[in-house]
């Protein structure tokens, strides 16, 4: 299988602070990317552009409905390592999630793998699945020693017609190998369905290596591309599959829009049947080719070597203060989740961001998620916080 991209990412190094790139006022600490990513400032002022766009839609040709959508596709591709022509334009990782689970063959008695409080974008549709099959959803409780990988390939068999999971859990940010994973789905004969919403952007990921039949990524995190602009790949073999909407534009030829009422059972080639209906969307889509192009500038590895550093200085002094995270062996640099003896302290999130410090509670987990805008000093504004909240 071989992958290409003429977009080529720079070699992974240690970045600067990027928080001149970002509208965040220096009074806020947002260690909070796992949530809702700030828009750059770029991709604010592309927006604002097809906001003019959309106000004279004289100017809009039939090229435009498909030329953008086009760049994104291949921005996206080359992050991956993949091909423009593997790469759908969805609103949503459930939407992707869902493309995968109406082409997913599953019978009565099969299972399909996925983890404890897995997110509800990639558990949702494989509940509905099962539950209308008389299939199992086989669900995989985290390890005490956080080998999450090692707990999943234990649960994989011969009965397994699918495997959902992403590349970090959304609480704590707990390590899989997806590249050990696929090979054992592969070699059962099952599905692999990958969501990495919470990884791709922050997180260099290899689809050579991987080999998922479906890699679904939500845009407004750690890609940094507006809400609703989210991307699905799919793998060649499953390129003629069913797609969950049926929109005039993804059909074969339909730039000629005076003969779209000559209609077509054949479409665009590649995995752009799965678009979205509307997927130009004049208005966001410059936003995210804004946010993937710096992303690429950036280097995905080399984000995740300065958040790694990042992340790893905070642990080292959450556990002066008698904090718990999982072990970098197990966690991916980007994400850390911070766990309390007698659990998250009531109150303690509303008193962070009394202070304009922002972060999350996921489960059990204080969760800290920050990108190349945090200063040491919103870290030095958040320690002081939570060690006055303690």
């Amino acid at each position: 299988m071989s992958f290409s991209s003429d977009i080529e990412l720079s070699e992974p190094s240690l970045l600067a602070n990027q928080r001149d790139l970002f509208e965040i006022p220096d009074d806020i600490a947002y260690l909070n990317c796992a949530y809702v990513s700030p828009l750059l400032k770029h991709s604010a002022d592309a927006i604002r552009k097809g906001v003019s766009v959309e106000q004279q839609p004289w100017k809009i040709s039939a090229d435009d409905f498909y030329d953008p959508p086009d760049r994104a596709r291949k921005l996206f591709a080359s992050l991956i390592g993949a091909t423009v022509d593997d790469i759908a334009i969805v609103p949503s990782a459930s939407y992707g999630v869902a493309t995968a689970a109406v082409n997913i063959d599953l019978t009565r008695g099969q299972n399909i793998v996925v983890l404890s409080n897995q997110h509800p974008s990639n558990l949702y549709p494989w509940r509905r699945c099962t539950a209308a099959l008389e299939a199992i959803l086989k669900t995989i409780h985290q390890p005490e020693d956080g080998d999450w990988t090692t707990a999943i390939l234990d649960a994989i068999d011969e009965q397994t017609a699918a495997v959902a999971l992403p590349n970090n859990h959304w609480m704590d940010g707990s390590l899989i190998d997806l590249v050990r994973i696929g090979e054992a789905t592969r070699l059962v004969g099952a599905a692999f369905v990958v969501d990495v919403s919470q990884s791709l952007g922050a997180m260099p990921l290899d689809i050579g290596a991987v080999q998922p039949d479906f890699l679904v990524a939500a845009g407004y995190k750690w890609m940094l591309c507006p809400y609703s602009i989210s991307f699905l790949y799919v793998a060649p073999h499953r390129q003629n599959g069913t797609p969950i909407e049926e929109s005039p534009n993804n059909r074969a030829n339909s730039r000629d829009f005076a003969r779209m009422a000559e209609y077509r059972d054949d479409f665009e080639p590649g995995a752009r049947r799965f678009d979205v209906g509307e997927r130009a969307n004049f208005i966001l889509l410059p936003g995210a080719i804004a946010a993937l192009e710096q992303l690429i500038a950036w280097n995905p590895a080399s984000i995740q070597h300065t958040l790694g550093r990042t992340n790893m200085q905070i642990a080292e002094r959450a556990s002066e203060l008698g904090l718990t995270s999982q072990s970098p062996t197990f966690r991916a640099g980007h994400f850390l989740g911070l766990s309390f003896p007698k659990g998250v302290p009531d109150g303690l999130l509303q008193t962070l961001a009394e202070k304009k410090i922002y972060v999350s509670v996921r489960g059990d987990s204080l969760r800290i998620t920050p990108h190349l805008w945090v200063t040491d000093n919103d870290i030095e504004r958040f320690f002081d916080a939570l060690e006055k909240a303690l």
